[in-house]
């Protein structure tokens, strides 16, 4: 149904019209007498893409730049004596002439700071991107900044979501990790708020990208060697909770003509600190209380690298590496107790949980891109590979001091291995009437293993292997796809862009050990693409913009899921995964509506089938013991709507709020009882900024989660809000933020789940709330190079 209709639309706007968007600017550069002022450096940089544009004005004072797209470009004018004008300006049709006036200054031959204000969000099409500057001052880790980033939620377990169905595909620099949460949390973790450029959010996927998206993708786009001579920055700071971090880290940057390089490293403690109180009823006569807290030590370390080599104006060779490394010790103490249905107390139990857990992994990232002609068209190569080594080693033991003392107790090793090769090539070529086609291919194959020994003793009896825990499970899995998609102009101002993406999935998992649970997938899908946009009116200089998007997507279970391995959380509840999952799709459809490029209204409703979901059921012949695994549920419907409003980057104040409500049911079956759950949540978000003077600004950021939901948890209002404090000194070379996150300590979360054979609450609180320092000094170093038409001087340009 949904495929013919896709048809039927492109059928009827495949008969439009052609028209042409290329746009030629001219942009005058005077004095404040009016008078021409050649030599003038201009600088272009187009805010939905990295494309940049220079030139020099001539005697007349004028530069000409052709073969522009529509839309918002970040401008800069630079000239010796006078002050450097940094402005925002927006391209569109039948406006061809910009004229500026400098005004002079006293000559400065120092270093030169070359940065526009850029708004906090942007629409570019599908993806909504987040320019996270205001952000990194004020969190410690890359994770934390996604949980800063307005629109974002992060649950207790790492997961990301853009929704509530379904967590979202996470990409670093336009590549899927495909890692299940505990190893990318822990890549997160370790990256530096400092080396991430931006965030987009991309709810909507086109079929450039991988099918596997039903929860939208966050891609975060790290930080890389740009032209601009040489410089870096040196940062440290600490925050303090329960638990305290530090971290320390150094970047640096080398950009020639035709080449650059860089190299960042950091270090970070990380203390974390979680609380957990649960009372949970099964269908066995008594109810279990139980208390804990968790102590989380980790040392971490990031090691990123890469060069980027230009031999012409065609071509651009590139490498990126990074290395993670972390060593995570953490204890468990944990009090339960067990009371009759009268109250009656029956058993009380003490728990102690030790995890070590090092953690490595190197990422290799080779491209070559080729530019085809000056409209645009260009040819990008990818080849990527990851390897990811994670080791634990636990020891538990169990002391039951009532009604008798009995310990039990246990310890074991278990080893993971994962490659990942990931090939992608991918064409953009710009055809005339400006049709714009796009086609490509992508081919990613992983392989992943674990062994797990395990064993237990009771009392003073002999130690002896543990059979349920005892694991050995290896895991490939090898994604073919290709895509078409072309976009064109039509009448009535209206954008078609529209594609269909194929995908051969292929899933082979075999555990050997205790048993055999062997299974195979093997099949084919097509996932159509569409997505139109149109004009809708205009107010004064502000433009409406209506966009109309639809997508299918698939969810394939990570190895995780599907891992058979039992984990020991506690004598009443373990985890396991499920080797039986089978793939979830989704249809999605959103209409939405953006204001001079910012995002401010939108509507959507997802429609999914054989959805994957985290479940809890009890363990059969043992009404006692609860087990968390996944598994298929049936269908559900999420109905969503979402408005930004703000106050553009233009003055000393500026901000965003925003909310989204989400409604979803499931019909279908749980714990082999029909299922029919509804709940409606809201997520209201804000950021503030206040530029106090030239060098002090006060930033503020929140949200609040009202009947929120994560599975089939149901969650209590719970947010959190944060502060941060910026002076810069030293002639804005160093700079200084005191922070605070979770000030109202209102991140405590209350959950219930009312689901099969389970009644269960209870509430967790993670250590949110910190206060801390973050201090960054950028430096830049004096370069020559008479080759530039820049009065002799160069630009300097800090890492911030």
């Amino acid at each position: 149904m949904y495929f013919s209709k896709f048809l039927n639309i492109i059928i009827f706007l495949a008969i439009s019209h052609f028209v042409s968007n290329a746009q030629s600017i001219v942009i005058e550069v005077l004095d404040e007498k009016n008078q021409a002022l050649p030599g003038a450096t201009i600088m272009m940089n187009e805010t939905t893409s990295d494309k940049s544009f220079a030139g020099v004005t001539d005697q007349e004072g004028k530069a000409v730049f052709g073969d522009l797209t529509s839309g918002m470009y970040m401008l800069s004018i630079q000239f010796l004596g006078y002050e450097t004008l940094e402005k925002t300006i927006r391209v569109v049709k039948n406006k061809e002439n910009f004229k500026f006036n400098l005004k002079e200054t006293s000559v400065n031959l120092g270093e030169i700071t070359v940065k526009a204000r850029r708004p906090l969000m942007r629409q570019d099409g599908e993806k909504t991107i987040v320019d996270v500057e205001p952000l990194v001052s004020t969190t410690s880790n890359t994770l934390e900044l996604l949980e800063a980033t307005p629109g974002l939620y992060v649950d207790p377990d790492g997961g990301i979501f853009l929704g509530t169905t379904a967590p979202a595909a996470v990409y670093i620099n336009g590549r899927e990790q495909k890692m299940g949460n505990q190893d990318l949390n822990t890549i997160l973790r370790s990256l530096p708020p400092g080396s991430v450029e931006r965030i987009e959010l991309i709810r909507t996927p086109s079929a450039k990208y991988e099918a596997s998206s039903s929860g939208g993708i966050v891609n975060i786009v790290l930080k890389k060697g740009v032209k601009i001579g040489r410089f870096g920055s040196v940062n440290t700071g600490m925050n303090q909770g329960k638990q305290g971090n530090y971290f320390a880290g150094l970047s640096f940057n080398n950009g020639g003509e035709f080449s650059s390089y860089y190299v960042n490293a950091n270090y970070t403690f990380n203390g974390a600190f979680d609380e957990l109180n649960v009372t949970r009823q099964t269908s066995a006569p008594f109810v279990v209380n139980q208390q804990s807290e968790i102590i989380r030590k980790s040392n971490q370390g990031n090691l990123s690298y890469g060069i980027n080599f230009a031999p012409n104006e065609k071509i651009t060779w590139s490498y990126d590496g990074r290395l993670n490394g972390s060593l995570t010790n953490s204890n468990t103490q944990g009090l339960s107790l067990i009371n009759a249905l009268t109250s009656e107390k029956l058993s009380e139990i003490d728990n102690d949980i030790d995890n070590h857990t090092p953690f490595l992994s190197s990422q290799n990232d080779f491209g070559i891109k080729y530019k085809i002609d000056s409209l645009g068209s260009e040819w990008e190569t990818k080849l990527s590979y990851n390897f990811t080594n994670n080791q634990m080693e636990q020891e538990y033991l169990a002391n039951v001091i009532f009604p008798q003392i009995i310990n039990t107790s246990g310890d074991g090793k278990s080893y993971q291995n994962r490659h990942f090769v990931d090939f992608s090539s991918d064409l953009l070529y710009k055809l005339p009437y400006d049709i714009k086609l796009e086609t490509g291919i992508k081919s990613a194959f992983q392989q992943y293993s674990t062994d797990a020994s395990y064993f237990y003793k009771q009392g003073d009896a002999e130690r002896i292997q543990d059979s349920r825990r005892t694991n050995a499970f290896t895991y490939t899995e090898n994604i073919n796809g290709a895509y078409l998609q072309a976009s064109k102009p039509l009448f009535w101002d209206i954008l078609l862009q529209t594609g269909v993406r194929g995908e051969h999935t292929y899933m082979k998992g075999a555990q050997t050990i205790p048993s055999d649970t062997s299974f195979v997938v093997n099949r084919l899908d097509w996932f159509p693409f569409l997505y139109l946009s149109r004009k809708i009116f205009k107010i004064s200089d502000f433009e409406l913009r209506g966009f109309l998007i639809y997508r299918k997507t698939i969810t394939r279970p990570t190895y995780q899921n599907l891992n058979p391995h039992l984990q020991y959380v506690d004598q009443f509840m373990s985890e396991v995964g499920n080797p039986y999952l089978v793939p979830q799709f989704t249809h999605n459809w959103e209409a939405n509506v953006s204001v001079d490029d910012m995002p401010l209204f939108a509507v959507g409703r997802k429609s999914t089938e054989g959805i994957i979901s985290q479940v809890m059921y009890t363990v059969p012949g043992n009404s006692g013991q609860a087990l968390r695994t996944y598994d298929n549920i049936g269908k559900s419907q999420e109905d969503y709507f979402r408005l930004i409003v703000g106050l553009p980057p233009v003055n000393k104040y500026f901000f965003v709020v925003g909310t989204q409500y989400n409604h979803l049911s499931y019909t279908g079956t749980y714990d082999g009882e029909p299922l029919d759950f509804k709940r409606g949540s809201w997520l209201f978000f804000t950021f503030h900024s206040l530029r106090i003077t030239d060098n002090t600004r006060l930033t503020m950021n929140g949200f609040l989660y009202y009947k929120g939901q994560m599975s089939f948890l149901e969650l209590e209002t719970f947010g959190m809000l944060n502060f941060g404090l910026t002076q810069q000194f030293m002639d804005k070379k160093l700079q200084v933020t005191l922070n605070a996150r979770d000030v109202l300590h209102t991140m405590v979360t209350g959950f219930q789940l009312n689901q099969g054979d389970i009644i269960m609450n209870g509430d967790r609180y993670a250590d949110n709330q910190r206060f801390g320092i973050n201090i960054r000094y950028n430096f830049g170093l004096e370069k020559n190079d008479k080759k530039k038409p820049n009065q002799g001087f160069e630009f300097e340009m800090p890492q911030e």
